[in-house]
């Protein structure tokens, strides 16, 4: 598989969505999403001209960091527990997953600067889904106001996997909903002009819906772990 070539076609769809919907393909930005697959392969989206990496395991982002040492923004976006967040804390530029308030006090306790946050939304309400419910969002936001290591930048969802395209356009809609709940309060540690959500099967959904950063995997850079 060629990384270039699958880059070209998915800034293709997604100018064609932006022009679709009256956004601009600027305001959207691509993470390519590198857990399962190779340095080197992670190495062929920065050299397409990919630089935001997502990973979702300490592990994985230690073994690419070690290779790719400059040029990179580092997404970690896969559930983070507690006890991991010393390994990566100062590694990373952005975590997508925060969802709990332990998880707040360990960021806090462990960051040497302030960390750019997305709060993780259930929206679905899925079992197997982690994240807040649509109800916890705002009492969470909130709560991290005297928290000075967290920028809250935006939501982060993940939709239900399926071909249904009103069940992910819901999905997403009610994030943007939620993220303009949030807009309303002006808080401080809160900008919350980010939205992640959107992956390989239904990018482009997401980004008519509001996406601002869009996480893929399997469409741009393949699978061979």
């Amino acid at each position: 598989m060629n990384v270039q070539t699958n880059l070209e076609n998915i800034q293709e769809n997604i100018q064609a969505v932006c022009e679709k919907v009256n956004r601009s393909s600027d305001e959207v930005k691509i993470i390519a999403v590198t857990k399962y697959v190779s340095t080197e392969r992670a190495q062929e989206a920065i050299a397409a001209g990919v630089n935001n990496l997502g990973e979702n395991r300490d592990e994985g982002l230690l073994e690419k960091q070690a290779v790719i040492k400059n040029g990179a923004v580092w997404h970690y976006i896969g559930s983070l527990q507690s006890r991991k967040v010393k390994n990566i804390i100062n590694k990373v530029d952005y975590i997508h997953s925060l969802d709990r308030i332990s998880l707040a006090k360990e960021i806090e306790k462990r960051a040497n600067k302030p960390i750019k946050c997305f709060v993780q939304v259930n929206v679905s309400g899925e079992d197997s889904k982690q994240g807040l419910s649509k109800e916890e969002i705002i009492p969470f936001v909130k709560s991290l106001s005297d928290f000075k290591q967290i920028e809250v930048v935006g939501l982060m969802t993940m939709a239900p996997f399926t071909s249904d395209e009103t069940v992910l356009r819901n999905c997403f809609r009610n994030l943007k909903l939620i993220q303009k709940e949030v807009l309303s309060l002006q808080l401080s540690h809160a900008p919350c002009k980010e939205l992640s959500m959107g992956m390989s099967n239904d990018y482009q959904i997401a980004i008519e819906e509001g996406a601002t950063m869009v996480r893929i995997g399997t469409a741009l850079v393949g699978k061979e772990k």
